[in-house]
């Protein structure tokens, strides 16, 4: 296999890449969905890229590579630049971030991604969108939007560039994106552009396409199936219904601020009975049936109100109402119903669901109906489990890591645990002794990774006067930009060294890169095993009534998806080496140590300080 005939954009091809790259190849042709488990390293996005690339060029397809986090289009954008650059090829390229990240209308941002939608889609009803407004002359460009587009399509375009180009000449930056992608080979863009049915209907439209003419890569594919069950999902809670009554009192009528109080009084009746972890499931029929009206008018009058209340204030509660009911008439099977009272900043609320169980619903219309796609992860294990879950018809495949094994140390250490009834002041006590001794074996940069932020207090109250090594405490909630400089605050620790403290769930334990002497070290402190809620349980019964693996896919696996992500932290390019430690005896019991991938190489000890020093001593 000539790599160059794929349009491999580097210079060198490594082996393992070279069975990925023929792989790829090979499902792509055949027009099969494939689920590549391919450990960091094996370059996804240079092998998957090139490939469906050239057959969309062949077969006049489009490439639409989708991922989780707009901030992972860059190093999609580079490949396909390099792919230009060294082919001295002239095709179409376009990232789409989500439409409220493009608007240029003022205020915007602090809207809901559905409140957001509803606006956007009153202003252009209205002809009020003034860069909306601009796109067109009657049905096709107007001459300004030709100006825009000549100047874009010039290079291989971020979002960043649209958007500049588009205030230069007062356009849509997101129908500016829109007329591009239409002329564009590769889309790059968010999971929700495919696997959100609204979206996806609206899109292809719009480029005149169909799923069998689209090829699919999803990147950190591990990550979908929480997404589409998101999307999947709604909500309503006590405080949507109070704006919605004042929305209702100030805007519409004193007969739909009743009907919003019934619903009030409705739920306020079936709290009475949460259980005591304050949730319980309930039926459709139990708040449909005790509401005094009739449910698909109230929809549609919430409908009629929200537009017009969207005129005067840009979002509308009463307007999210409607969205709501209309989901909650919706099926049964693979959706659950939870009414639960939950903590917020400004005291308790009940919280309303009505949520997805089951990811295929969305998936499988997408995979079946595709040319060919590639769902590709470094954490995609066991990969039958999310064919499974994504409702995908194809093949598995697992790669070995590129890496040499000896580069990584990874033991597991099964003297602590932070299982719930063992959280104690001297286990806590024991957890931070233990990390001060590996903070001192392990030179340089430590990230150390908790299962929750509770257990990080705990043992950072311990470790602040314990550790000699400068502590980087995560906080909660903290803005892109913070979470930036605190991250270059504890690059430059590299030499010295410190220890960055984060939840496995917050903002470093995935999607961060240390490669080189960045970071030498990662340890997990025990297994992010959170009791099981009221959603957790349905999840755990309908994968077991659909597949017979309840607790398998409902609770354990997506558990330890977490530690593999944070875990993978260390080891981010050939020549790193470091150390990988999970701290807690947990991860020496079968049902949990079956989980680790087979690179992971793992071993269990007690002795882990002489096996650390001489690990690291291979290196001086």
């Amino acid at each position: 296999m000539d790599p160059d005939s794929l349009l491999f954009p580097h210079k060198e091809v490594r082996a393992v890449q070279k069975e990925l790259l023929a792989a790829i190849q090979k499902g792509i042709d055949a027009k099969r969905n494939l689920v590549i488990h391919a450990p960091t390293g094996l370059g996804k996005t240079a092998s998957s890229l090139p490939v469906a690339l050239k057959k969309a060029l062949e077969e006049d397809l489009v490439v639409f590579f989708l991922t989780s986090r707009h901030t992972q289009h860059q190093i999609a954008l580079d490949t396909l630049q390099l792919i230009k650059e060294k082919f001295n090829l002239h095709f179409g390229v376009v990232s789409l971030i989500g439409k409220k990240g493009l608007c240029l209308q003022p205020g915007v941002q602090s809207l809901t991604a559905k409140n957001f939608h509803e606006f956007c889609r009153a202003m252009r009803e209205d002809k009020k969108c003034e860069y909306y407004e601009r796109m067109k002359t009657k049905e096709t460009a107007s001459p300004e939007a030709e100006l825009a587009l000549h100047d874009l399509e010039q290079g291989t375009m971020g979002s960043t560039r649209v958007i500049e180009v588009a205030e230069q000449r007062q356009l849509c930056p997101y129908e500016l994106s829109l007329l591009l992608a239409k002329r564009a080979k590769v889309i790059v863009g968010d999971y929700l552009y495919l696997f959100s049915p609204t979206i996806r209907t609206s899109l292809l439209a719009k480029l005149g396409r169909q799923l069998d003419q689209c090829i699919v890569i999803v990147d950190e594919a591990h990550n979908l199936p929480t997404r589409i069950k998101d999307v999947s999902s709604e909500f309503l809670t006590s405080f949507m219904l109070t704006r919605s009554k004042q929305e209702a009192e100030k805007y519409i009528s004193e007969e739909l601020q009743q009907q919003i109080e019934q619903i009030e009084t409705t739920l306020s009746n079936l709290a009475q009975t949460l259980n005591k972890d304050n949730e319980r499931y309930i039926t459709k029929e139990d708040l449909i049936s005790t509401l005094p009206f009739d449910i698909d008018t109230f929809i549609e009058t919430c409908e009629t109100a929200g537009d017009s209340i969207r005129e005067e204030q840009r979002q509308s509660f009463i307007g999210s109402l409607a969205l709501f009911f209309a989901a909650w008439l919706g099926e049964d099977k693979g959706y659950t119903r939870i009414l639960a009272k939950k903590q917020g900043s400004k005291g308790d609320y009940l919280s309303l669901s009505y949520r997805s169980l089951d990811p295929s619903i969305v998936g499988a219309e997408v995979f079946t109906n595709c040319y060919s796609s590639v769902l590709m992860s470094g954490t995609l294990t066991p990969t039958t489990m999310y064919q499974e879950l994504l409702g995908v018809d194809g093949q598995c495949q697992e790669f070995e890591s590129p890496f040499p094994q000896d580069n990584k140390l990874s033991l597991v250490i099964p003297k602590t645990t932070t299982k719930y009834s063992k959280r104690t002041p001297e286990m806590y006590r024991s957890i931070a002794n233990t990390i001060n001794e590996l903070a001192e074996d392990i030179k340089g940069n430590i990230a150390v990774f908790f299962p929750s932020y509770a257990v990080m207090g705990e043992i950072y109250t311990i470790c602040s006067t314990l550790l000699k090594k400068t502590i980087f405490l995560e906080q909660r909630n903290m803005t892109k930009t913070e979470k930036e400089e605190f991250l270059e605050r504890f690059k430059q620790y590299n030499k010295e060294g410190a220890v960055l403290f984060g939840a496995i769930t917050g903002s470093f334990g995935e999607g961060i890169d240390l490669p080189g002497d960045l970071l030498h070290g990662v340890i997990i402190v025990g297994l992010p095993l959170q009791k099981p809620d009221l959603e957790t349980e349905a999840l755990i019964k309908y994968y077991d009534e659909k597949f017979g693996k309840g607790n398998e896919y409902g609770y354990t696996y997506p558990s330890f998806q977490r530690t593999l992500q944070g875990a993978g932290r260390c080891i981010r390019s050939e020549t790193d080496r470091g150390v990988v430690i999970f701290l807690d005896e947990r991860y020496s019991w079968p049902n949990y140590y079956r989980c680790f991938p087979n690179e992971y190489n793992i071993r269990t000890t007690l002795l882990y300080r002489k096996m650390i020093q001489e690990f690291f001593k291979t290196t001086e």
